[in-house]
């Protein structure tokens, strides 16, 4: 038996399901924790004001200076943090983070496994963007940067699961999990 939960952490650039995978992985399986990320960011039209916990930067701030969050980073202008994880019993713990907050996690959790997801390819990943509501100079933004980020998260070794369709990448991302608790 484990002694503490596995940290699961799913990265990805804007654009690429994550947090409709993981809203649908947290559904199918009860055996995960999704811990709610702050952000300072403002919230999107038609965005349910679960997705985060949707703060002010001086608020945040003082979280950070609390030593509240597990990992934190700015992120195109906002704060984005995962709060330290309260006990959740016999339940894994689910981060949906930046790859900058994957790499604070991984430095303090060794043992933590990072899943990076990506698009089927920039068109699908501009389309989801487009679909969402991000303003069309964040998008641009957004594909610039998720190079970078797709480099950091095969430098960090994450597993990549690409996106083609919600069940099957569900149930990817759990024998993942599976096969990454019975090796460590």
């Amino acid at each position: 038996m484990q002694s503490k939960p596995l940290v699961v952490v799913v990265s990805g650039p804007g654009g690429v399901g994550k947090s409709t995978v993981v809203k649908r992985l947290i559904a199918k399986y009860p055996q995960l924790w999704l811990s709610r990320s702050w952000t300072t960011r403002q919230q999107r039209p038609g965005e349910s004001s679960e997705a985060y916990n949707f703060v002010t930067e001086a608020e945040f701030l003082k979280h950070v200076a609390e030593g509240g969050f597990l990992e934190y980073t700015n992120f195109l202008g906002n704060y984005y943090g995962s709060p330290t994880p309260k006990a959740t019993g016999d339940q894994d713990i689910v981060l949906e983070i930046e790859v900058d907050g994957a790499r604070q996690v991984l430095d303090s959790d060794p043992k933590a496994l990072l899943i990076f997801l990506e698009a089927p390819s920039i068109e699908e990943q501009t389309k989801r963007l487009n679909d969402r509501g991000d303003d069309p100079d964040k998008i641009q933004q957004r594909l610039i940067k998720s190079a970078e980020e797709a480099n950091a998260g095969r430098e960090l070794g994450a597993t990549i699961i690409v996106n083609n369709d919600i069940e099957e990448t569900t149930d990817q991302m759990w024998s993942t999990i599976q096969a990454h608790k019975s090796s460590i």
